[in-house]
């Protein structure tokens, strides 16, 4: 029978851990877990908080569920809050604080679902630097975990996936995102005399217009359209009749399955080869890509769904990056938790109901999940 979140959900959002300080959180799972017969690991990647846990049942030959989430969370902001950011408080059966949806509740919930015995694997993979820049969190664990044995045969990640309603979205995929900087070179001059210099804007405005002209795809089976954006043009130039030596530009792509960051790097050296041959590019990829299939895996998430919450959910890949973009390399992965609604808002919030709502359908996941094959998810 799945316990009540929210006292540990309450737990969770009253230490201030705001990445990448822990400020005691993963103290707060670690309490919570030991009691269950899990074997609790802390893990320190360039000062980066991190805990892997795992509770394998002697005697059953289930297969590995892991349940990645993190307990940093964004700063309160300028609010205004009407409550206490890091009070944990229930006003007319609504838990407050920040973390209650992103994603404190979501690992309150998890925490809460699993039984005293079952069969198979569970591990929780929980991150104190999702939130930032993502260098010694879930990336580092994966690798530790892997020399370890306890790579999973799949991987529920519990971000607030759902749009409207509990359980309405599934994430079984995300876009990349590749970050361009540009800068065109040219030869500076008086503006009443361009025939004397060359003018690195003008190239540089043909660059943006020959990039944003055509849509690079019109969307593929899982995924919308690959979205390039230009972010920022700067030139700093203070006087008006000075011809710059050089202009930048920066842009975001998010793509999807039917480009990588090598195959968008060559697109964009090629655009600019032919209207600024003297040029620099400097590319950023935060994540590829991925996509896991409908197959046992999501097919039990859609069960569990429809089981706990009694509606079909969709499955989708819209949104930002997310860790699951480093697990894809791993083993299966999918995305479902609260509805997000006010995630990274002032009064960021979760109903109690909805809390316990959620813990009920992964319950229902652990149970679905946890009867599969090992292999072939």
């Amino acid at each position: 029978m799945a316990r009540d979140p929210l006292p540990l959900a309450q737990a969770l959002i009253r230490c201030a851990s705001v990445t990448p300080a822990d400020d005691g959180a993963l103290a707060v799972v670690e309490a919570a877990l030991r009691p269950l017969g899990f074997a609790v690991t802390h893990l320190d990647f360039d000062g980066t908080p991190n805990l892997f846990a795992i509770r394998t049942t002697p005697g059953t030959n289930g297969p590995h569920l892991c349940f990645a989430g993190h307990t940093d969370v964004v700063p309160p902001g300028a609010g205004p809050w009407t409550v206490e950011p890091f009070g944990g408080e229930v006003r007319d059966g609504i838990l407050y604080g920040r973390g209650a949806t992103d994603m404190k509740g979501g690992v309150a919930a998890f925490i809460a679902a699993i039984p005293e015995a079952s069969p198979g694997t569970i591990s929780l993979l929980i991150t104190g630097d999702e939130e930032g820049p993502a260098t010694g969190g879930t990336v580092r664990v994966l690798e530790w975990m892997q020399a370890q044995g306890h790579i999973p045969d799949m991987c529920l990640v519990g971000e607030p996936t759902s749009k409207v309603a509990l359980g309405d979205t599934i994430k079984v995929g995300r876009r990349g995102s590749l970050n361009a900087t540009i800068t065109v070179h040219g030869t500076q001059g008086h503006s009443a005399y361009p025939q004397r210099a060359d003018n690195p804007i003008h190239r540089l405005v043909r660059v943006l217009a020959t990039l944003t002209a055509t849509p690079l795809d019109t969307g593929s089976a899982f995924f919308e359209a690959t979205s390039l954006q230009v972010t920022s043009v700067d030139v700093g130039n203070p006087a008006t009749n000075v011809i710059p030596g050089s202009a930048t530009a920066r842009l975001n792509i998010r793509f999807n399955d039917l480009h990588s960051s090598a195959s968008l790097g060559e697109h964009l050296r090629g655009v600019l080869a032919e209207h600024a041959p003297r040029h620099e590019l400097e590319l950023s990829c935060s994540g590829e890509s991925f996509l896991t299939r409908p197959g046992p895996f999501v097919e039990a998430l859609k069960r569990a769904v429809r089981a706990a919450c009694g509606r079909e959910p969709t499955l989708d890949t819209g949104g930002g990056t997310s860790d699951a973009r480093f697990i894809s390399r791993y083993c299966p992965v999918a995305e479902l938790g609260a509805v997000g609604a006010t995630m990274h808002k002032a009064d960021e919030q979760t109903p109690v109901a909805e809390l316990r709502a959620l813990t009920a359908l992964y319950a229902a996941v652990i149970a679905e999940t946890l009867v599969l094959p090992g292999s072939g998810l």
